[in-house]
C-alpha cells in the first residue's frame, strides 16, 4: 500500500500564504509603499510588485506538479493539474502586467514613448533581452493550454512546448537578481530567494528524476503482452520483478515511457485498467495521439519506464456504505480497477455508463456493466480470441462479450424491454442522483420540464 504521510491542507495552505506574505513584506521593507506618489512612481512600484508575484507564481506551478508524494496523497494529480493550469495562467499575467507597468512608468519618467522605452530595456539593460526571450516561451505555454488550442493538438506536442516553461524560468533568473530592485544590495532577500529555488529544484530533482530511477531500477518493467481488445483499444500487460512489492492501489496511475521508437522520450498518463494482483499490471489505450496509434505494434520484452503511482481516487476515500461510479468512453478504465478492490456486497457500488458515448466505448465496460448487481468480487476477464496469444491467460478467467440483441433494442436476459430512447441516459442519470444524492428530486424535477418544454433531444 501506498504510504500515508503526516499532513494536513491546512499545512500546504500556511507554507504558501506565509511566504506570499514574506515576499510583499519585503518589498514593503525596501520602500515600495514610500515611493506611490505620482502615476509614473505606482506603476514603477506595480511592475515591481507584480514581478515578485509573477515569480512566486512560477515556482508554486512547478511545486504543485513536482510530482512530490505529500501533495499527491492530500488533493490528488487532478486537482493538482488543475490548480497548476490557472497558477500557469495567473503567472502569465502577472508578468505581462510587469512588462507593460515597468515600461511605461520608466517612459513616464524619461518623457519618451513606450516603444522607445521598450526598446531602450532591451538593449541598455543587463539580461532583460533574456527575460523578454523567457516571457515570450511563458506567453506560447499559455496560448496552447486554452482549451480551444489543447483539443486541436495532441499531447505529444502540446508536452513538447509546455518543457519550455523550465527554459522560460531559467532565462528570468538572471534578470532577476541582477537588476531587480529587491535583490540589489540585500543579502537577506538574495538568500531567501535562492532558498526558494533550491527548495523547488529539490523537489523537481527528487520526486520526478531520483524516485522514478529508484522505481525502475527495482521493479525493471517490460511489455509482457499486447491485446488487440477491439478496434482503436489495445491493453498492455506489463511485468517486472517484486510487483507484489510496488505501493500501488487500484485507481491510480503511472507515466510511462515505452522506451522504443522516436517518442521514448515523452510520458504518457494512463490509469491501472485491472487492479494490481503482483504479477502483471494492465493498462487499456485508446488510439487518439501521435504514440497510442501505435502501442499495437509494442514488441513483447520492450523496455518500459514509469514514474508514479499517482492520484488519490482510490477505495480508501470512501466513506459512505453505497458508492456511485460515472465513467464514459476510456475513462472507463480506472472505474474497472477499482470494481474489483471494492467489497463484494450487492447494490452497494453502482456504475453509471451511458449509452451516448457508444460510439467510443472501451470494450473493458462490458465486463464492468455485467458485474453490476451480481454478489461477488468481479472477476477478470480478456477478449476470448486473444487469450491463445496472451501468456497471462492462466491467470484470467475469459468472459464472453455481451450479446449484440441488447444493443440492438431487443429484450434482456430479465425479461425487461431495452428500447431506444434518447432521453434513457439523462433519465438514468436522475433517478440513481434521486437514490443516492440527498435532494436530488428538484433535479428529477427540473427534467421532467426540460422534456416537456424543449424541443432539443435530450441527450
Amino acid at each position: 500500500m501506498p504510504r500515508r504521510w503526516p499532513i494536513r491542507v491546512p499545512d500546504v495552505s500556511f507554507v504558501i500564504g506565509a511566504n506570499a506574505v514574506v515576499i510583499v513584506l519585503i518589498w514593503i521593507s525596501h520602500g515600495g509603499l514610500d515611493s506611490l506618489r505620482g502615476l509614473t512612481a505606482q506603476m514603477i512600484a506595480a511592475g515591481q510588485l507584480t514581478a515578485l508575484l509573477g515569480t512566486y507564481a512560477a515556482l508554486v506551478g512547478l511545486v504543485l506538479m513536482s510530482r512530490s508524494p505529500w501533495l499527491d496523497q492530500l488533493f490528488g494529480t487532478d486537482r493538482l493539474v488543475y490548480w497548476h493550469r490557472w497558477v500557469g495562467f495567473a503567472t502569465v499575467w502577472l508578468l505581462v502586467a510587469h512588462t507593460f507597468f515597468t515600461t511605461a512608468g520608466f517612459a513616464g519618467t524619461d518623457g519618451s514613448s513606450v516603444v522607445d522605452e521598450f526598446s531602450n530595456l532591451l538593449t541598455s539593460y543587463p539580461y532583460v533581452l533574456m527575460a523578454t526571450v523567457g516571457l515570450v516561451l511563458f506567453i506560447a505555454v499559455a496560448v496552447t493550454s486554452v482549451r480551444y488550442a489543447r483539443r486541436r493538438l495532441s499531447y505529444e506536442t502540446w508536452y513538447g512546448i509546455h518543457l519550455y516553461a523550465y527554459l522560460a524560468i531559467a532565462l528570468a533568473f538572471a534578470h532577476e537578481f541582477v537588476i531587480g530592485s529587491d535583490f540589489v544590495g540585500d543579502t537577506l532577500a538574495q538568500v531567501y530567494w535562492i532558498a526558494l529555488y533550491l527548495v523547488v529544484v529539490g523537489l523537481i530533482v527528487a520526486f520526478r528524476i531520483g524516485q522514478p530511477i529508484l522505481l525502475n531500477l527495482r521493479h525493471r518493467f517490460r511489455v509482457e503482452n499486447v491485446v488487440q481488445e477491439a478496434p482503436g483499444f489495445v491493453s498492455i500487460y506489463i511485468s517486472g520483478r517484486r510487483l507484489d512489492t510496488l505501493p500501488v492501489r487500484a485507481g491510480q496511475s503511472f507515466q510511462w515511457r515505452f522506451l522504443a521508437g522516436g517518442g521514448w522520450w515523452r510520458p504518457h498518463p494512463f490509469s491501472l485498467s485491472a487492479a494490481p494482483n503482483g504479477k502483471w499490471l494492465r493498462i487499456t489505450a485508446k488510439a487518439s495521439g501521435d504514440d497510442s496509434d501505435a502501442f499495437a505494434d509494442l514488441k513483447v520484452g520492450t523496455r518500459v519506464f514509469a514514474e508514479g503511482p499517482y492520484g488519490a481516487f482510490t477505495g480508501d476515500r470512501i466513506r459512505s456504505r453505497k458508492v456511485l461510479l460515472v465513467a464514459g468512453g476510456i475513462g472507463i478504465t480506472p472505474l474497472r480497477a477499482l470494481l474489483e478492490e471494492f467489497p463484494s456486497r450487492r447494490g452497494g457500488v453502482t456504475l453509471l455508463y451511458p449509452r451516448a458515448s457508444a460510439r467510443c466505448r472501451c470494450p473493458l465496460s462490458r465486463r464492468a456493466t455485467r458485474q453490476q448487481g451480481r454478489p461477488g468480487p468481479p472477476r477478470r476477464g480478456i477478449d476470448p480470441q486473444a487469450r491463445a496469444r496472451s501468456p497471462r491467460s492462466r491467470h484470467l478467467r475469459v468472459r464472453p462479450r455481451s450479446d449484440d440483441r441488447q444493443r440492438q433494442g431487443h429484450t434482456s436476459d430479465t425479461g425487461r424491454a431495452t428500447e431506444k430512447d434518447p432521453c434513457r441516459t439523462l433519465r438514468v442519470l436522475t433517478a440513481t442522483a434521486a437514490r443516492v444524492v440527498p435532494g436530488a428530486c428538484r433535479v428529477a424535477a427540473w427534467r421532467r420540464w426540460w422534456v416537456r418544454s424543449s424541443a432539443w433531444p435530450c441527450c
